[in-house]
């Protein structure tokens, strides 16, 4: 089965939680008979347009422009008609408004999902204008996958099309990360040290960086940002400006190393405060490695990762008095955040792999092209 993913981003060129999501998507649908495809925009105009990344094939269009976190590219039309005709599914990621366009104008014919990672939240007056095609993409589809049953409860966009509403919470393969060696690990501890707390993700607005900054001004412990993007310069200064010389910002790093940051540190915070983080795939990335969670309730899909009390610890959204009461508590308390890790890597287990979101996906692929996963085949002819 052939499945076209459309997005306005992806690796190599860029990585983040969502890109991640997909990744793990293709990756999982792809050990049960998948061949995937990613058409997504590039800003790179100078190398090859079609890169191979992990078995997929990303086709990259080059962008016109870009508004309101809106890459726009007029090549995508014909790339999108191309590898429409080549796919048996359509899977698109929302939001990126720019691909209800390409569904409305370049009639396909094939089946399409849309997995609804997240309403859009900061830009109103766009907002209102983008409605109707909203709506209209949303009403196209085939199925829509909310990413969290909390997401599904609070989205006012979700409501009318409930009776096409799947819940599929995103999962991660363990084995897509990579393992760690000792003397790595000791390599990153004698240079970040031990026993901090870890941001891991894009530096954009709705993350709540700046209230984690004033969280831990004099606090006791370290804490590691690892990420870049748009408010990295801002935070840096207002970092500086605090005094603060227990927040170090790594930009981006590795797998390896990444994963030899999790390893290493106690807790992971996440003090994003708007409904723009849907999920939250950094805690879930804690969780995989045993680690307690900080976060926030904004009613998304963080707080169905992250029970409060359990698997660590919810607060108020955009509060730094009530983040860094819940910091101290795991820093000052470490028999608890060792419990909590432990019941967030078994939450992990029970609801948040890899081979269980693949397993829905692909189940769900299958509904709406009527393949027949027993015999292997679809009951319907395949245009190709």
């Amino acid at each position: 089965m052939r499945i076209l993913h459309v997005y306005r981003t992806y690796f190599p060129d860029t990585q983040g939680g969502l890109e991640e999501v997909i990744r793990q998507i293709c990756s999982g649908t792809m050990a049960l008979g998948a061949e995937c495809r990613v058409l997504t925009t590039t800003k790179d105009r100078k190398n090859l347009r079609v890169v191979d990344f992990e078995g997929v094939k990303v086709f990259r269009v080059p962008e016109l422009f870009e508004l309101a976190s809106c890459n726009v590219s007029a090549s995508a039309f014909r790339a999108f008609r191309e590898l429409g005709a080549w796919a048996d599914v359509i899977h698109f990621h929302f939001p990126w408004p720019f691909a209800d366009l390409l569904n409305q104008f370049i009639v396909h014919n094939k089946p399409t999902i849309i997995t609804y990672h997240s309403d859009i939240v900061r830009q109103k007056f766009l907002r209102w204008l983008y409605t109707p095609l909203m709506h209209s993409f949303l009403r196209s589809a085939d199925r829509v996958v909310c990413t969290s049953p909390n997401y599904f409860a609070t989205s006012n966009s979700l409501l009318p099309f409930e009776h096409k509403v799947d819940v599929i919470p995103i999962g991660l393969d363990s084995d897509s990360y990579p393992s760690v060696t000792k003397a790595v690990e000791e390599s990153i501890a004698s240079k970040f040290g031990r026993d901090f707390f870890l941001f891991v993700g894009v530096l954009r607005y709705y993350k709540g960086l700046h209230i984690l900054l004033d969280a831990v001004k004099d606090a006791p412990f370290d804490v590691v940002i690892v990420g870049s993007g748009q408010t990295e310069a801002s935070l840096k200064k207002q970092a500086q400006e605090l005094g603060l010389t227990n927040v170090v910002f790594t930009g981006h790093v590795d797998d390896e190393i990444k994963v030899a940051l999790f390893k290493l540190s106690r807790a992971i915070v996440f003090p994003s405060y708007l409904r723009s983080e849907a999920f939250g795939v950094t805690l879930l990335e804690g969780a995989m490695h045993s680690k307690p969670l900080v976060s926030t309730e904004v009613g998304s899909g963080t707080s169905h990762v992250n029970v409060h009390g359990k698997t660590g610890i919810v607060v108020a959204p955009g509060s730094p008095r009530s983040l860094r009461r819940a910091m101290d508590q795991l820093y000052e308390r470490p028999e608890i955040a060792r419990l909590m890790g432990q019941r967030a890597r078994k939450r992990f287990e029970n609801l948040f792999t890899g081979d269980l979101m693949a397993s829905r996906y692909w189940k769900l692929y299958c509904d709406v092209t009527n393949f027949d996963i027993e015999e292997g085949s679809s009951n319907q002819p395949s245009e190709l």
